[in-house]
C-alpha cells in the first residue's frame, strides 16, 4: 500500500467534502477512520498507525486551512467518543472524558494520531449532533455526530485505500409544509 496515496486521496475527498458542503470556518468536521479498512482488512483486525499518520497528514492540515475544527471518532471500545482541540471543547462546552485512545485497545489509530498530535487535545463524550460534516472511512458510523438531517454527499472519490468512504453534511430541518418556500442554497 502507497501511503503517499492514502495522504492524497484523503486530501482529495476532505478538500470535495468542505466546498460540496459549503463548510466556513468555525464549522465542526467529524473523522470516522478504520486504518484497518484502509489496508483490506475488516473493522478492527489490523490496526495501523501509519495508515492513520498518512490519513490525518491528508486531512487535518486541508481543515485547518480552512479553519474548520476536527473531530476524530474514537472506536466502539471508547463509546465513539471524539478527540478534539481544547478550544472546540470550550466553544461547543462539550463534557470532557477521561480516557487516552490506545491503537491496539481503545480508540483506534486515528483517534490516537490526532491525540497525539492536536495541539491540546481532549477527549469528548459526545459532540452532541453538531458536526457539520464528516467523512466515513470505512464503515466507522459517524451519523450519530452529525445534525438531526444528514444529507448522504456524493465526492469523486468513493474509497481510500481499500476502505468505502461516505461523506456527509447537515441541511437545516424543513419547516413549514407545502406552502413553504425553501432557501436552496440550504438545501
Amino acid at each position: 500500500m502507497d501511503f503517499k496515496d492514502i495522504t492524497e486521496q484523503s486530501r482529495q475527498a476532505v478538500t470535495e467534502i468542505i466546498k460540496a458542503a459549503n463548510l466556513k470556518e468555525g464549522s465542526l468536521f467529524v473523522i470516522g477512520c478504520s486504518s484497518s479498512e484502509v489496508l483490506g482488512s475488516q473493522i478492527g483486525t489490523a490496526t495501523n498507525m501509519d495508515s492513520a499518520r498518512a490519513i490525518y497528514d491528508g486531512i487535518i492540515p486541508v481543515l485547518r486551512e480552512h479553519g474548520i475544527l476536527p473531530a476524530a471518532q474514537c472506536c466502539e471500545h471508547l463509546n465513539r467518543a471524539l478527540v478534539v482541540d481544547r478550544a472546540t471543547m470550550l466553544k461547543f462546552g462539550f463534557e470532557q472524558v477521561n480516557a487516552i485512545p490506545q491503537p491496539n485497545h481503545a480508540g483506534g489509530a486515528f483517534a490516537t494520531e490526532c491525540y497525539n498530535r492536536f495541539e491540546d487535545p481532549v477527549l469528548v463524550e459526545s459532540v452532541e449532533a453538531k458536526g457539520d460534516a464528516g467523512i466515513d472511512i470505512g464503515g466507522t458510523m459517524i451519523g450519530m455526530h452529525i445534525h438531526n438531517v444528514v444529507v448522504p454527499l456524493r465526492i469523486s472519490l468513493r474509497k481510500i485505500g481499500e476502505a468505502p468512504i461516505i461523506c456527509a453534511r447537515r441541511r437545516p430541518k424543513y419547516v413549514g409544509g407545502q406552502r413553504a418556500i425553501y432557501d436552496e442554497k440550504l438545501m
